[in-house]
């Protein structure tokens, strides 16, 4: 009886193939098909080549033997002709194979691509703050681009080798049964080491993902633009470089361990192969000589004997190469299986349209999920309909995490935030991010065209509509994307045609014209004119009194000249808030606010 271990690993093993399988169909249905038609012609095409030699071969024998050498030549000419048929059909096929072959590839990786990316989107935010994500991701990445193509490719060689088998074996048969059993005793060795060494190289690779990672980072930093400037002028190019040269020749030297041991056995199996080749030659020579078979059945036989084995090596080989894809492809099924750790409601609540009441944190506490520290600690905080809500604070203090709440990237540890008194996690998120247009002080600079720029801040319009060139004259971004090469049509950014690489100040203005164009009732900007100007920041300023007047507002800064201008100002310290009112309130109070206003407006006096 088997330990109920190994039944469930090789029930895991069949699910990984089953899988792979309908994955590859779904994807390529056409190339899969056309690739098994090929299989089942390729497969019989060894026996009509072997059979027309042995024609030939007794063809020429009875010639030599025959007064008139006419017919005989004849004879040969016609079967040699057959022969040459066969091999260039053969050949045809093994080219239209080559083509299939590749379209499939493509076609599956291009799919498998989208898959990961589906995924990567459709997961919480919370794994991307999880190291254990970023191995399984990138075993995933590594591994699915080709993996299911490998187990279909494999399973072709399989069915085409499998065929040939049996048609030769059944001739082997006829000839001596044990001949034939000479077939299976000779690789079996070959299939054992096989498939030892492909599970050390997937425990040796599992194992060392995080290794691996570390390597793509140093060779990431060294090439990326965004830490060119700092790796010169600190000099660090030769450091990362030494780092990656140690890492990357660690893992060298033991994975060609592996290999090297894996190259030994099969030199050692290969031998045997050698072995069982030449002695079946011996044999059948010794049969022609004795007059037992005819030369022409020596060269058929040998052949086929030779032929049955090279199929029976392929046939082994493929099921060591779907064991090797299946152990693997459990990093691809791993990645998949990831569940979303934020809980959906069955029956969404409908969002409020418009909301009336506003948004309400009642004694709200957080950590990370990877982290055992408190970073919100019983806040309670209001956002009503119409009104600007400042948030103050030092770094760490936790004003970045309360948006992240607050967009349901996260939920409470304990605590509730409600919209219109109806519990945040009873809406669709979907619904939630809708309404709500964020600029987060790490905003992201798409290398694509401005126009596009702004566009992505509300998709659900058409590309050019003239809300996107609206939004960019209510930041000021207009000013300067005029003066482009190509105006609207000019990509921003180095990475792809530099022709309109910005200033700090001016990306802020097009990720704020993104902001705005999202007709969303809560505005969330962090830091939203960090980068620029006192007199760029006072005129966005009284355009977003102007353009938010009906709708919430949560501004995160550490400029007072523009927080002041908000109805209610927060202010949080480790991870709680201490105090809260308007400006002039907290002024008057001479707490912490008090003391940060103070100490940044005696730098202007």
């Amino acid at each position: 009886m088997q330990p109920a271990k190994t039944i469930k690993e090789k029930i895991r093993h069949s699910l990984h193939l089953e899988r792979a399988l309908r994955l590859v169909w779904q994807s390529a249905p056409g190339w899969t098909a056309a690739n098994f038609g090929l299989i089942l012609i390729q497969g019989l095409l060894p026996l009509v080549s072997l059979y027309l030699m042995k024609l030939i071969v007794d063809a020429v024998t009875a010639g030599l033997l025959a007064p008139d050498k006419t017919d005989s030549l004849k004879k040969v000419l016609l079967l040699i002709l057959l022969a040459a048929a066969v091999a260039l059909f053969a050949a045809g096929c093994r080219s239209l194979t080559e083509i299939v072959k590749e379209a499939q590839t493509q076609v599956v990786t291009d799919h498998v691509a989208d898959v990961i990316h589906g995924k990567s989107v459709a997961v919480d935010l919370s794994y991307y703050e999880d190291p254990k994500y970023y191995d399984t991701l990138h075993r995933a990445q590594a591994e699915a681009a080709y993996r299911p193509t490998s187990i279909m490719n494999s399973l072709t060689q399989f069915g085409q080798s499998g065929i040939s088998l049996l048609a030769l074996a059944g001739l082997l048969i006829s000839f001596r049964w044990w001949f034939a059993a000479m077939l299976f005793v000779a690789t079996v060795p070959g299939v054992w080491m096989r498939l030892k060494y492909a599970k050390q190289m997937y425990d040796w690779q599992r194992q060392h993902t995080q290794a691996e990672r570390r390597a793509y980072y140093y060779h990431w930093m060294l090439t990326d633009g965004g830490h060119a400037q700092e790796i010169r002028l600190f000099g660090l190019g030769s450091l990362f470089m030494d780092w990656f040269r140690e890492l990357r020749k660690r893992l060298r030297v033991e994975k060609l361990q592996i290999s090297a041991r894996r190259s030994w056995a099969d030199l050692i199996t290969q031998a045997s192969a050698t072995v069982a080749i030449f002695g079946a030659l011996a044999f059948v020579a010794y049969q022609t000589v004795e007059g037992t078979i005819t030369i022409g059945d020596m060269v058929m036989y040998y052949g086929a004997f030779q032929r049955a084995q090279g199929s029976l090596q392929e046939i082994w080989s493929s099921l060591t190469t779907l064991y090797e894809d299946n152990l693997f492809l459990a990093n691809f099924n791993e990645f998949l299986d990831l569940k979303p750790k934020l809980v959906e409601p069955h029956t969404p609540a409908a969002f409020p349209q418009p909301i009336m009441k506003g948004i309400t944190l009642d004694r709200v506490n957080f950590r990370y999920p990877t982290g055992e520290r408190t970073v919100l600690e019983d806040i309670n905080l209001q956002i009503l309909p119409g009104q600007m809500v400042a948030l103050v604070g030092e770094n760490g203090s936790g004003k970045t995490t309360l948006i992240k709440l607050l967009c349901r990237l996260y939920d409470p540890v304990s605590g509730n935030i409600a919209i219109d008194g109806i519990d945040l996690r009873q809406f669709d998120p979907v619904a939630i991010r809708r309404e709500v247009s964020v600029i987060l002080q790490n905003y992201a600079r798409y290398c694509l065209t401005a126009r596009e720029n702004i566009w992505l801040g509300d998709i659900s319009l058409p590309a050019h509509d003239d809300k996107i060139f609206n939004a960019a004259r209510q930041t000021r971004a207009d000013d300067f994307i005029q003066k482009l090469p190509r105006g609207y049509e000019t990509v921003l950014g180095h990475e792809f045609e530099d022709q309109g690489e910005l200033s700090q100040g001016e990306w802020q203005k097009v990720a704020l014209a993104r902001a705005f164009l999202r007709q969303a009732q809560l505005i969330i900007l962090d830091e939203p004119t960090s980068w620029m100007d006192a007199r760029a920041e006072y005129e966005v300023f009284k355009a977003f009194r102007k353009m938010f007047m009906d709708r919430m507002v949560l501004l995160i800064s550490h400029r007072f000249s523009t927080v002041r201008l908000a109805d209610y100002i927060y202010v949080l310290e480790g991870g709680k808030i201490i105090e809260g009112g308007t400006h002039d309130e907290l002024v008057r109070l001479g707490g912490k606010y008090a003391q940060l206003f103070e100490m940044q407006a005696s730098s202007y006096r």
